[in-house]
C-alpha cells in the first residue's frame, strides 16, 4: 500500500509539519509516514523508521488517502468531552 500521489503544495505542507519543532508529536509522526510513502518507501520500511507496526502505517496512509490533512490531527484534539 502507498499513499496517493501528493501535490507539490501538499508535499510542502508535510515538510512544514515535520520541520516544526513545536506542535503535536502525533501529527508530526503521521506526516512523516505520509511523506516517506510519497517518496517511495514501503510500509515495512516506514514502520521501522517510525518505530511502529506496519498495520499502523497502513492505517495512517489509508486515512490520509481518504481525509487528507484532517487525518493527521490527533483524535482527542478534534472532539470535546460529552457533557
Amino acid at each position: 500500500m502507498r499513499v496517493r500521489e501528493i501535490t507539490n503544495d501538499e508535499g510542502r505542507r508535510l515538510l512544514q509539519i515535520i520541520r516544526r519543532s513545536s506542535g503535536s508529536v502525533v501529527r508530526w509522526r503521521r506526516a512523516q509516514m505520509v511523506l516517506l510513502s510519497a517518496q517511495g518507501m514501503d510500509v515495512a520500511q516506514i514502520a521501522k523508521v517510525a518505530f511502529t507496526s506496519p498495520d499502523r502505517v497502513r492505517e495512517v496512509l489509508h486515512n490520509f488517502n481518504d481525509d487528507g490533512f484532517d487525518s493527521l490531527a490527533p483524535k482527542y484534539a478534534a472532539s470535546r468531552p460529552a457533557g
